[in-house]
């Protein structure tokens, strides 16, 4: 009995697959799973983010400050700091790998994501604990 491999020919997979080590089953699924946690997890965070703006309107230098130095907030803000540009990294992802056809940009493009995503949540990442832990 034969098995698919068995015939001496590799699977069939794309370039970026075979890169990438994954099948097409294997990163769809897992991104939708992604794009649907980090989805309701920034609408949790979003709501508490947009709450602390609030409260924060019209207050000065220091109070804001002061907020932002609270643990508690400044933990709310990085949770949504990952959880979004986790977001944004996987939901421009899958655009670039519908939308670019040519193979190695593809891959370049997933690259840039992938740093620009970094970039942002470590900038701003940084700028939450400097001002948290009096930086």
């Amino acid at each position: 009995m034969s098995t698919p491999h068995s015939s001496g020919h590799a699977p069939m997979r794309t370039p970026l697959g075979r890169v990438r080590g994954l099948g097409s089953a294997h990163s769809g699924t897992d991104h939708f799973f992604k794009q649907r946690v980090t989805g309701l997890a920034n609408l949790i965070l979003m709501i508490a983010f947009i709450a602390i703006v609030i409260c924060l309107a019209g207050q000065g230098y220091a109070q804001t400050r002061a907020t932002l130095g609270n643990p508690f907030v400044a933990v709310i803000i990085l949770l949504t700091l990952l959880s979004v540009t986790t977001h944004m990294r996987i939901g421009m992802q899958v655009v670039i790998e519908d939308y670019v056809h040519t193979e190695s940009m593809k891959v370049l493009l997933i690259v840039a994501n992938t740093f620009f995503s970094i970039a942002v949540a470590l900038a701003g990442a940084f700028a939450v604990l400097k001002i948290s832990l009096g930086g």
